[in-house]
């Protein structure tokens, strides 16, 4: 793998987007499963880093994963 496609997949994991199932579950990233250890640590570090930033600019503080999750609460 190149040092390309790793960065691509890290980025891709510390997205807030998950692929859910058929019943609406939420799963892991698929990226996440192509990534070694250290990269799987790499992504975590930087989605916490991203939720941070984001929180910090939202008028709410609120995360981009902490609106999909009230979104989904709010709905039912």
């Amino acid at each position: 793998m190149t040092n390309d496609e790793r960065d691509g997949l890290i980025e891709a994991a510390a997205t807030a987007w998950r692929p859910r199932s058929t019943g609406g579950a939420v799963r892991g990233h698929p990226a996440w499963h192509d990534l070694d250890e250290s990269g799987r640590e790499e992504s975590f570090e930087r989605a916490r880093v991203q939720r941070s930033l984001e929180a910090a600019l939202d008028p709410d503080g609120l995360s981009t994963t902490a609106r999909a999750v009230l979104a989904r609460i709010t709905r039912r």
